[in-house]
């Protein structure tokens, strides 16, 4: 039978470094000494030195809007954008980051509007504007905080506001631009609206559900043709019968060039 009384230390037989590494991470305790230690060292500053004069490596940053806290989505996003600046720099290139916030737009007076209690029937349009100005700087010091949480090196004392008077100007600057050079043009283009919110919406803003609808063939009468003979028809099919009722033209191909053909009486 095996002896047990006297086990062999196998822990002082393995020849390992001695360091001063503790055995756990401790990760949740040690982080926020890192991350102290490099903001006290302005550790993105001396790099930004380091690199001065080297070739530009530029991240344009979409921003995020100042209407809450962080979340998981802003996190991927501004940790996977890191990556790439710092593998960027490390790779020899001048890559700076400039944080920045979208202060403007539906997003920061929905969210405001949730906190305040109270719809925009209620509250005169000055007073808003001035307590959304108020709520969108709040949380863009949140949100710097919470970035910096992350670790992401950037400008976070000097990150871009669109509304910045600065920033307004170089917008108002821009289009004027635009408009001088003729890229500026009135056209037709639907536009999305809210009817809860009772605003136009952009297409990023637009959500859809799937949904199943029946598709329908429809007879169009050809009225006044002298080409075609009496009784001619064009049939179509649609999987969106309610566009039928502002229907104006139905397009035709044949062997010449495409007929636009005035559409009669649908049956």
């Amino acid at each position: 039978m095996e002896n047990t009384s006297n086990k062999m230390d196998y822990k002082s037989s393995l020849n390992l470094p001695k360091t001063d590494f503790a055995m756990k991470a401790d990760l949740p305790k040690r982080e926020p000494v890192f991350l102290k230690a490099w903001l006290e060292k302005d550790l993105y500053r001396l790099i930004r030195d380091k690199y001065k004069g080297k070739p530009k490596y530029i991240l344009h940053d979409g921003p995020p809007y100042a209407n809450g806290d962080i979340h998981i989505g802003h996190a991927l996003n501004k940790t996977l954008k890191d990556i790439i600046v710092k593998y960027k720099t490390m790779r020899g290139f001048d890559s700076a980051y400039v944080p920045g916030w979208d202060c403007h737009g539906l997003p920061v007076e929905h969210q405001l509007f949730k906190e305040l209690k109270i719809n925009k029937y209620q509250i005169p349009q000055l007073e808003f504007r001035k307590k959304a100005y108020d709520y969108a700087l709040r949380y863009v010091s949140i949100q710097k905080e919470q970035f910096k949480r992350l670790g992401v090196f950037g400008d976070w004392e000097n990150p871009y506001l669109t509304l910045a008077p600065d920033y307004e100007e170089a917008i108002v600057s821009s289009l004027a631009i635009l408009c001088e050079k003729d890229y500026i043009y009135r056209g037709l283009k639907p536009v999305n609206w809210c009817f809860k919110c009772e605003t136009a919406l952009a297409e990023a803003e637009v959500e859809y559900e799937d949904h199943a609808s029946d598709s329908i063939f429809v007879k169009f009468k050809l009225d006044d043709n002298q080409n075609y003979p009496d009784n001619t028809f064009f049939i179509i099919w649609t999987t969106t019968p309610w566009t039928l009722i502002a229907n104006v033209a139905v397009a035709v191909h044949l062997i010449s060039p495409t007929y636009i053909l005035k559409p009669i009486k649908a049956t």
